[in-house]
C-alpha cells in the first residue's frame, strides 16, 4: 500500500494529533509527499499563527490555508439554525457542523493537487472519523483514505504517547501532560473533552472556559442585544447589517462576556460510546433563542410542531456526518419553505449565563392581541367551543362510560 501512495493531503490543525501524524505519515509512507491542509473556520488567529512554518518544519511539502469562515457561517451554521437542530436537546453541534465543510474543502484540494490519498487525525473511538470519511466518499470517492488511528502499526494510542513522540522529534505542541484537554474551536463554538472531564462526577472548573467567563464572574448588569432576521437568516445586530461570520463573532463577544452558552453533557456517540464534554456556544445560543422566539409568532401550529420532529432527524444527520446525503438536502428544502415568513427582530437579555427573550416583533406575525386577550370580543365566540369540545372528546367520553 505504501508504494501506491505518492501524495497525501492531510487535514492539519497544528494541534497534538495532527502534529504527530504528519511526521508519522512521512515515516510510514517512505518517499511520500504530504501536503498539510488547514481550514480557517474561525478558530482564531492564535491557532493559525505560524501554522505554515510549523507544518513545513514537521515535514509537509506544502501548507494550504483556506478561509472558509463566511461559507461556514452562512451555508452551514445558518442552515442548521433554521432547522432548529440540537443533538440530544442540548448539543448545538459546533464540531459536527464544521466537519463536512472542512472535509469537502480538503477533498477538493486533493483533487486539485492530483493527490492519491486523503488523511485525517481523528481517533478510532470518535465521531469525527465518520464525518470526515463519509464526506471524502461523497466528494472524492476514488481517493485512498488514510486513518492512522485505525492503522495496526500506529503506536501512538494515547495523548500521553503522542506528547512523548512530539517531544522526541522537537515538534511544538499546545498541551502538556498536566492538562490534556482535547479542544476543538471554530466560529460557532469550542469543545472541551478529556482529563478530569471524563468523569461525569467532576464539575467543570472555572479555568476551563475559553470563549466565555464563568457565570460567577459575569457582570452584574445585563446586556441587551437585538438580532434581525430575514426569511430565517440572521442579518443584523443592533441594526447593523453584517456578513454571517462577523455577525456570529460579534455575538460570541457579547454572549461570552455574560457566560452565555456554557453546557456540559454526556452524549451518545455514533460508535456507541457515551462521552462527556463541555461546550461553549455563546453566539450560537443567542441565535437559537432568537430564532425560536421569532418562529413562535410567525409559524402556524401544525408547521411548528412538525418542524420539531424534523429537527431531531436533522440533528442526527449532522451529528452522524451525513451532510452530503439526499435526505439532508430534502429537509433543507422543507425548512427553507417554513422560513419564508420568519422575518423580524428579537431583543434578548444576556445575564449571568442566560440569554432570555425580552421582546419579539415581525411584519409577518400571526399573533393577535385581540384573540390572546382574556377579554371576550367579536373575533371569538365562546359558545362555539361547546360543540367542538364535545366532538373532540367523544372517544374519551365513550370510553369513560364503559
Amino acid at each position: 500500500m505504501s508504494k501506491k501512495v505518492k501524495k497525501i493531503v492531510l487535514a492539519y490543525s497544528g494541534g497534538l494529533d495532527t502534529s504527530v501524524i504528519l511526521p508519522w505519515l512521512k515515516e510510514r509512507y517512505e518517499g511520500c509527499e504530504v501536503i498539510a491542509f488547514v481550514a480557517d473556520v474561525g478558530q482564531g488567529i492564535g491557532e493559525l499563527r505560524g501554522i505554515k512554518q510549523k507544518a513545513r518544519a514537521s515535514g509537509a511539502s506544502k501548507c494550504v490555508v483556506a478561509d472558509l469562515r463566511k461559507e461556514f457561517a452562512e451555508q452551514y451554521c445558518f442552515r442548521m439554525l433554521a432547522s432548529g437542530a440540537a443533538y440530544e436537546h442540548n448539543y448545538l453541534l459546533g464540531t459536527a457542523i464544521a466537519r463536512p465543510l472542512i472535509a469537502k474543502a480538503q477533498a477538493l484540494c486533493a483533487l486539485k493537487e492530483k493527490a492519491d490519498a486523503l488523511a485525517h487525525g481523528c481517533t478510532g473511538k470518535g465521531n469525527d472519523q465518520v464525518r470526515f470519511e463519509l464526506t471524502f466518499m461523497a466528494i472524492a470517492p476514488k481517493l485512498t483514505i488514510i486513518s492512522p488511528w485505525k492503522d495496526p502499526s500506529f503506536e501512538l494510542t494515547s495523548r500521553e504517547a503522542a506528547v512523548e513522540y512530539a517531544k522526541a522529534r522537537g515538534i511544538p505542541i499546545p498541551v502538556s501532560k498536566k492538562k490534556i484537554y482535547s479542544r476543538d474551536r471554530n466560529l460557532w463554538h469550542i469543545s472541551h473533552e478529556g482529563a478530569d472531564l471524563e468523569d461525569p462526577a467532576n464539575e467543570p472548573k472555572d479555568d476551563l472556559w475559553v470563549m466565555s467567563v464563568p457565570a460567577s464572574k459575569a457582570p452584574n448588569k445585563p446586556a441587551y442585544v437585538q438580532v434581525d432576521f430575514n426569511a430565517g437568516k440572521p442579518v443584523a445586530i443592533n441594526g447593523k447589517k453584517l456578513p454571517g461570520h462577523e455577525l456570529i463573532d460579534r455575538l460570541n463577544k457579547i454572549g461570552g462576556k455574560h457566560a452565555v452558552g456554557q453546557t456540559q453533557l454526556v452524549e451518545n456517540r455514533l460508535v456507541g460510546i457515551k462521552s462527556r464534554g463541555a461546550y461553549e456556544t455563546p453566539g450560537g445560543t443567542i441565535l437559537y433563542r432568537a430564532h425560536q422566539a421569532l418562529e413562535s409568532i410567525t409559524l402556524d401550529r401544525e408547521t411548528a410542531h412538525y418542524k420539531e420532529q424534523v429537527a431531531l432527524k436533522y440533528a442526527e444527520l449532522v451529528y452522524f456526518g451525513q451532510w452530503f446525503c439526499p435526505l439532508r438536502e430534502a429537509i433543507d428544502a422543507f425548512v427553507a419553505r417554513t422560513q419564508k415568513d420568519v422575518t423580524g427582530s428579537v431583543r434578548l437579555k444576556c445575564f449571568k449565563g442566560q440569554a432570555t427573550v425580552a421582546g419579539v416583533t415581525s411584519p409577518k406575525s400571526l399573533y393577535s392581541t385581540a384573540l390572546a386577550s382574556f377579554t371576550m370580543g367579536e373575533e371569538y365566540t365562546p359558545s362555539d367551543a361547546t360543540g367542538f369540545i364535545k366532538l373532540f372528546g367523544l372517544q374519551m367520553r365513550g370510553r369513560g362510560k364503559k
